[in-house]
């Protein structure tokens, strides 16, 4: 039998369709969960923490209250309260939403909506105000999403980044139209565009509220691209940025590295110190590499080379390379929130009233702090872990992870417990000991 001939035209659609599909198995997954989790139910479980948090989205509101909002645009910025309730640590791990496989969820091993409320402009900032006055220090954390989220997505992600943290800050979460589907990525980056101006409002109005005393700001993937343009235009309209936007952190960035580099020039000598999470082995990034014409990707860099390393040591950007960190992400797109270690760094820099990038205390230490609890039984060995990638970075860090590789003894590696086992690895758990 001769040869088929398969036209060009042919060829190229056969490759988009694999190349969509592929993109959708990367980016979505195949697994389904339930859908429209956000009907309130009883708050059956006094061992579960609340996370109560204000939200201010773009999105247009949904009739179904299950849903809340959906992934469409809305003709003005909406509010809402919502608590949501995070099963107790026996029943989930550091890093992990617990979605329901069923419902309705049950709080008792779920996460789970206990209430809602729609809230005026003038309401919310009624318990925004209530609330900053509740916190010890006065301050707000700002989540911004990225790519492919559905509402309750983001809900229920930042839910799980605020109690991981262990956070006192106020929580508010930014969510803008985002129709959950892999294959709208140019809807969502216009979407991106379509808010900048309401989060420009907001970071006015923190910045204008005297009660409030910092604000953070943590972004992940695209959610980036709308941080920093919102800060950028409020640096521009203010002729600078407020210094009580202390900490911006930029996680997992899905945003043009020369791009970047133009927003922080324009931001002025007055802005935030700027905390960058790459990860050179982030595989949604690489897709959005290739969706833009194989453009870097700031989240993806490797910041040891030219000419990233002297753009950001200029601009005064730290950077925590997590390329080495193992998390539960199997796109290893979203480590700082689903790596125990990382995201309790987070919160444990923000409850110190410091930046992460404070140059009293070097990263490799604060990584190790910040897994004391989880690191005790192996002799620091998981901070130690977590740390070398961020030592071959920062210069304080390189500096105290040698002062601490020299202090560490072999008997505070590898540590025995009274019942004569051996703690091996990261984790202190007895299931990663042996005899």
């Amino acid at each position: 039998m001769g040869n088929t001939f398969v036209r060009p035209s042919k060829v190229r659609r056969l490759s988009n369709a694999l190349f969509a599909s592929t993109f959708v198995c990367l980016l979505w997954g195949c697994a389904s969960r339930p859908t429209n989790v956000l009907l309130p139910v009883a708050d059956t479980s006094p061992s579960s923490s609340k996370v109560e948090m204000l939200v201010t989205t773009t999105r247009s509101r949904s009739s179904n209250p299950a849903q809340m909002y959906t992934g469409e645009r809305g003709l003005a910025p909406s509010f809402a309260e919502i608590t949501v309730s995070i099963p107790p640590a026996s029943v989930r791990k550091v890093g992990e939403v617990a979605w329901p496989k069923k419902l309705p969820s049950n709080p008792a091993t779920d996460f789970a909506v206990v209430q809602t409320k729609e809230l005026t402009l003038q309401t919310a900032k009624g318990w925004l105000s209530a609330s900053v006055r509740k916190s010890p220090d006065h301050s707000v954390l700002v989540f911004i999403h990225g790519f492919n989220n559905r509402f309750e997505d983001s809900v229920y992600r930042f839910a799980q980044i605020a109690n991981d943290t262990g956070t006192q800050s106020v929580p508010i979460l930014v969510t803008w139209p985002s129709r959950g589907s892999a294959l709208a990525y140019g809807y969502d980056r216009e979407s991106t565009n379509y808010t900048r101006d309401a989060l420009e409002l907001l970071f006015q109005y923190l910045a204008r509220d005297p009660e409030i005393k910092e604000v953070s700001i943590l972004a992940h993937s695209m959610g980036n691209w709308l941080a920093l343009e919102g800060l950028r235009q409020m640096a521009i309209r203010n002729g600078g940025l407020p210094t009580k936007f202390k900490n911006v952190m930029l996680a997992a960035p899905d945003v043009d590295v020369d791009v970047f580099r133009t927003q922080i020039d324009d931001m002025g000598k007055q802005h935030p110190r700027f905390t960058l999470f790459v990860s050179q082995d982030d595989r949604a990034l690489k897709v959005s590499r290739r969706v833009w014409g194989d453009i870097p990707r700031l989240g993806s860099i490797n910041p040891e080379l030219a000419p990233y390393k002297e753009q950001l040591a200029s601009n005064n950007v730290t950077v925590i390379d997590l390329t080495k960190v193992k998390s539960g992400d199997r796109l290893n797109h979203g480590k700082f929130a689903s790596s125990p270690q990382v995201v309790q760094l987070i919160g444990a820099r923000m409850a110190g009233g410091q930046t992460l990038t404070d140059n009293r205390i070097g990263l490799g230490d604060t990584i190790i702090q910040a897994t004391t609890g989880v690191a005790a039984a192996a002799g620091s060995a998981a901070g130690l872990v977590i740390a070398a990638p961020v030592a071959a970075v920062d210069q304080n860090s390189r500096e105290n992870y040698g002062n601490q590789i020299g202090t560490l003894t072999s008997s505070q590696i590898s540590q025995k417990s009274s019942a004569g086992k051996e703690c091996v690895g990261s984790a202190p758990s007895t299931k990663d000991c042996k005899k």
